[in-house]
């Protein structure tokens, strides 16, 4: 029987803090739960997501070296392209539970809702409970959030651990002593936040080192050694690994994907760092090469079939203020293609980031809520700006950094003017917001039609209602006031929720994905075709998957052939007919009858099979669970194995099969295309299905 005080130590537990309401519990569980039903929603749906990760994964769950590494296959041929943190869990959950694609994207939906929570944390501890409810719910309906938290690329965990390192500074800024071990934390983060995804994890590293310096307590030669410790467990924690990786001998380590020199360093400030910024990116379809003319990858490309932009070879294109992966500018996270993912609040989060400035503007140089809209604007603005001007890849996905931001923000600015209601000023900044808001989602909408038509004129009559109401806030009776609010909460919230209930509805495969309806988001590799429409590029022969693909243009930003958004399950082809981009994308569809091929005596070979490009690869590694070799990692580009190394490695005996690419780009480029010539030259084909093997281990 359970005892009085265990009673009274539930009731408290459920209560939580002895000053919150009765309500402040119940209802922070409830979103947690909440949140975790919409993204665990459908789930399978997506099959193995990305199956580039999906493939590291699985060599992950099979070998501790590969997981270490973040190997495409247990034989350790060659990495992903990103430094291995955000595979980790997903590894370690297949080693649990076994290969499947709730094992493989659970650990993401818990980043999720572990993201909220955390945002709830960091803006409720200032600005009240009310404001980081508003605030983890703003993020949980953010379409690119709920994009991303249920698929498997690194950006979940970045964003998580960008949050965390965001709370821990907030919490710094609080204390004069015992701010040191929050930093520390802080800089963990980080440093674990660039193993995830490189460089992208330091872009407000200086919005946080300057707040932190300028407005916290103590004085300056103690803020500044404080820092330096931060920096120093960033340095460590992002580190150790690094030198790990650099000082191994190459020979007895997998090649470093998405490198030219097998170096991590040169990775991570070329093809994953300055490349990103000034689009000359080392190995990519976009970027600069290490081959061809001019130091630009060349390829041939069949007849009717252009790169994004237009120009008809990699990185050709040049929009206006833009490049091949789309048009630059200030209006960028406004625009066509990225505007449903992620914009329907930024302009209400600009607004209140302003109001909150101005409303704190007097307060002393510690004030901690100041701090908090300088820290969570700051990243805001700089993250922004850097995703707006950048040159090199940007996918429309990428913007989900940006979401504990604006949600922050949202939350934060809302409690600060509903407090200062009763000033003309700040009730017509609140009402403004709501109707700025109300006016950008009627826009957001409108660029889907056919979709749910009636929704944008009742988002703009809902917020232009609640909008005129607010205006008098400070005038009106609280609850009439709250129920105004509300409304206008609602209607903001009514168009990223309606995207959000779209992106859980269907499945998302392949490398490139787009949150809310079929169409909302239009654009060719990269997701930013210069006309608005996606460009899908297809061998001039049947892939691996077989099938013979029409050349040319598909409209629509899902669905489309070679996209991979056809349902997809494990094993199964990860796109559309073709693989799309020749397999560059999406990998290619795997019979029954290649699978039995492959399987029959695979313990007998270190790799069954060997394919150019690393999404041709993982299709066939995740429908045998045997090691698949990568040539040319993600782009087929990649200099590893070199036709020598290849040559050593048939002679003794330790590849089955070589599973030809079909042409187009995944024909692959440099090494790989005269791996291809070689074999195809020197083996006998063999057709299975609609697949093309060359035995490595039959007659020449």
């Amino acid at each position: 029987m359970t005892s009085p005080n265990a009673l009274v130590r539930l009731r408290r537990s459920w209560r939580g803090r002895t000053e919150d309401a009765p309500w402040v519990r119940p209802a922070l569980l409830g979103l947690l739960l909440a949140t975790a039903a919409l993204y665990l929603w459908n789930l399978s749906a997506s099959g193995y997501a990305n199956s580039f990760y999906s493939a590291a994964v699985q060599a992950g769950g099979e070998s501790w070296k590969a997981l270490f590494f973040g190997s495409l296959d247990s034989a350790n041929a060659i990495t992903v392209d990103k430094p291995p943190a955000a595979l980790w869990p997903m590894a370690l959950s297949v080693r649990l539970f076994g290969l499947g694609s709730w094992q493989i994207l659970v650990p993401e939906v818990l980043m999720g809702v572990a993201t909220v929570a955390v945002l709830y944390a960091a803006v409720r501890r200032r600005f009240g409970a009310g404001a980081g409810l508003i605030a983890g719910a703003v993020l949980a309906l953010t379409p690119v959030a709920a994009l991303m938290f249920r698929f498997n690329n690194p950006d979940a965990l970045l964003a998580l651990l960008m949050t965390v390192a965001v709370y821990c500074v907030l919490r710094a800024l609080e204390l004069d002593r015992g701010a040191g071990r929050w930093l520390v934390w802080a800089g963990v983060a980080l440093g674990f936040a660039f193993l995830a995804k490189t460089l992208q994890a330091f872009l407000i590293l200086p919005v946080l080192a300057l707040v932190y310096v300028v407005c916290a307590p103590g004085g300056l030669g103690r803020r500044l050694g404080r820092l330096g410790l931060g920096g120093l467990a960033l340095l460590v924690s992002a580190g150790w690994w690094v030198a790990l990786v650099e000082l191994w001998p190459k020979s007895s380590r997998p090649y470093v994907g998405g490198s030219q020199n097998n170096s991590f360093l040169e990775l991570t400030f070329g093809y994953n760092g300055l490349g990103r910024i000034n689009g000359n990116e080392v190995g990519s379809v976009g970027g600069g090469g290490a081959r061809g003319g001019g130091g630009r990858m060349t390829m041939e490309l069949p007849a009717g079939v252009e790169l994004p932009g237009g120009a008809g070879g990699p990185g050709g294109g040049r929009g206006a203020g833009g490049g091949g992966w789309g048009e630059t500018g200030l209006g960028r996270m406004f625009s066509e293609q990225i505007g449903g993912q992620i914009s329907w609040l930024l302009p209400a989060a600009l607004i209140l980031l302003v109001a909150g400035l101005v409303v704190t503007w007097r307060a002393a140089r510690t004030d901690t809520a100041r701090s908090a809209f300088l820290v969570w604007g700051g990243s805001l603005l700089l993250t922004t700006g850097v995703f707006s001007f950048m040159a090199g890849i940007f996918h429309e996905y990428y913007t989900v950094a940006m979401a504990p931001y604006i949600a922050a923000l949202i939350g934060m600015g809302a409690a600060v003017l509903w407090e200062e209601r009763a000033h003309l000023l700040a009730s017509a900044a609140l009402a403004g917001t709501v109707a700025a808001t109300a006016v950008w989602g009627w826009v957001l909408l409108g660029r889907t039609p056919d979709w749910l038509p009636w929704l944008r004129w009742a988002v703009l009559v809902a917020g232009c209602a609640a909008a005129l109401g607010l205006l008098l806030a400070g005038r009106l009776d609280r609850r009439f006031g709250l129920a105004l609010a509300g409304l206008g909460l609602a209607a903001g919230l009514a168009g990223p929720f309606a995207y959000t209930l779209a992106t859980v509805a269907d499945g998302h495969q392949g490398s490139i994905v787009t949150a809310g309806p079929s169409g909302a988001a239009r654009g060719g590799p990269g997701g930013m075709g210069g006309n608005g429409r996606m460009f899908v590029l297809y061998g001039p022969g049947p892939g691996p998957g077989g099938g013979q693909a029409p050349g040319g243009q598909v409209p629509g930003g899902r669905g489309g052939p070679g996209m991979g958004q056809t349902p997809g399950g494990p094993g199964e082809n990860q796109g559309g007919p073709g693989g799309g981009m020749g397999g560059l994308l999406n990998g290619a569809s795997v019979g029954t009858e290649a699978k039995e091929k492959l399987l029959a005596d695979a313990d007998s070979y270190t790799w069954v099979a060997a394919a150019i490009g690393a999404q041709n690869a993982a299709s066939y590694q995740l429908a045998t669970e045997k090691p698949v070799m990568a040539i040319g990692g993600f782009n087929g580009s990649d200099p590893s194995p070199t036709l020598a190394q290849f040559k050593q490695y048939v002679a003794e005996g330790k590849i089955h099969y070589f599973i030809a690419s079909g042409g187009g780009m995944g024909g692959g480029m440099g090494g790989g295309s005269e791996i291809s010539s070689w074999v195809e030259e020197t083996f006998e084909k063999v057709t299975v299905g609609n697949a093309t093997f060359y035995d490595l281990t039959g007659k020449a």
